[in-house]
């Protein structure tokens, strides 16, 4: 009888263990997606697959992202799971309020950091520890009107390489009685604005840290000649990239300097022949450098359900190799695309992702924007010349890093 009773026991305490292992979990995550886009499809994809797990997912707006995690976190909520623009991952992981992925990284049998890119790898990483995977990446290329090209001359089969052939070729293709520019770009005074810039500084061997270096300085009296000489349009400054490639689709452009976004409009509204090249450097030979852009996921560190939250991490990065086709993201690892949408320029941007550097990393990236982007404009409105412009902006960066 106690036999039978010990074995009732034994059996009621499996059964609960039973049950409590199949009790389901739910993740919440944010994310700037909204129905249709990367989250919610892949949200629905991982259920399938994991009926044991439910995810809730909500939109944020881009924008007050960084403001609404950082008020949950304040009272100790926030998601499971959320999206993070690339340069803000610094400033919660310095904070402590992701959770350290390392050691989940090392025993997954998915993931692999020597298959992502130096640029995407970089931005996830805080003091040699790993706190979020990337979903994708985007980066700059120089688009331009091949039949404009021919129109003025020019061999559209030899976009500009340099900065010499660059101005040289925008020159040439500036119409002003047919109201075309030879160049748009994005010299806004916020993010867009720097995200544009720095890969030139980059390119000059300067970085985010080291802005006012000779190459620098040169770099932005370039993009001051361009607006000066009526190259490229005065609305350079106050339109947002989207904005300024809209002047190039329309036909009111000849060069567009942007990002893969911009392909499914170009194809749609652009009626002429569009194509990619890379990014000109500052002269033959001399060394690339595109922008880093897109998010990543991260996992906040007082998640209640670590495992389950990493497993859709490990589901998402899976989805690498068709996130170009399915969502136009670049891949941020290096994965194979079968058939991948705009063939031509796809392999552009595939060779510019190599050379694409992060915002930072550092916590205090929207300060540092701030100081490079003000310069900018400075600069491009005749406040002040370039290297003095540059010159303020490498004291206040380096008062926020303390160097």
């Amino acid at each position: 009888m106690k036999r039978f009773s010990l074995l009732i026991a034994g059996s009621a305490l499996l059964v609960g263990s039973i049950a409590a292992q199949a009790s389901p979990i739910t993740l919440t995550i944010w994310t700037i997606d909204h129905p249709g886009q990367y989250d919610y499809v892949l949200a629905k994809a991982f259920e399938k697959q994991n009926p044991n797990i439910k995810i809730h997912v909500k939109t944020v707006d881009f924008s007050d992202m960084v403001h609404q995690l950082a008020r949950a976190m304040a009272t100790g909520g926030g998601p499971d799971i959320t999206y993070v623009d690339n340069p803000d991952v610094a400033l919660f992981a310095s904070r402590h309020l992701l959770l350290n992925l390392t050691r989940y990284v090392k025993k997954s049998n998915v993931l692999d950091t020597r298959d992502i890119y130096p640029g995407p790898l970089k931005a996830v990483t805080w003091k040699s520890k790993i706190y979020g995977i990337p979903r994708g990446a985007n980066t700059l290329v120089l688009y331009y009107n091949a039949d404009m090209f021919k129109a003025h001359g020019l061999d559209p089969n030899k976009p500009p390489k340099t900065w010499k052939a660059l101005y040289q070729d925008a020159r040439t293709l500036t119409d002003p009685k047919k109201n075309v520019y030879g160049l748009t770009f994005c010299a806004k005074a916020n993010g867009e604005g720097t995200f544009q810039f720095l890969p030139w500084v980059q390119m000059t061997g300067g970085n985010w840290n080291r802005i006012d270096t000779p190459g620098a300085v040169r770099a932005l009296n370039l993009w001051k000649k361009f607006i000066d000489q009526k190259i490229a349009s005065p609305d350079t400054l106050v339109h947002s990239q989207w904005e300024s490639t809209a002047t190039f689709v329309a036909g009111n452009a000849a060069m567009a300097i942007s990002g893969p976004w911009e392909l499914p409009r170009m194809q749609r509204d652009a009626h002429f022949d569009f194509r990619a090249a890379m990014l000109p450097i500052p002269a033959k030979n001399g060394q690339h450098a595109s922008a880093l852009g897109g998010g990543d996921n991260v996992i906040l560190a007082n998640t209640k359900h670590p495992e389950a939250a990493f497993k859709f991490l490990e589901f998402a990065y899976k989805q690498m190799p068709t996130v170009w086709n399915r969502f136009g993201y670049l891949p941020a690892s290096r994965v194979a695309v079968k058939n991948p949408k705009w063939p031509k320029s796809f392999r552009v941007f595939k060779k510019s992702m190599k050379y694409a550097r992060v915002r930072g990393p550092s916590p205090e990236w929207s300060r540092i924007s701030r100081a490079i982007y003000s310069a900018v404009q400075q600069t491009l409105t005749h406040q002040k010349s370039a290297k003095a412009a540059l010159a303020a902006a490498q004291k206040r960066i380096d008062s926020v890093t303390g160097e």
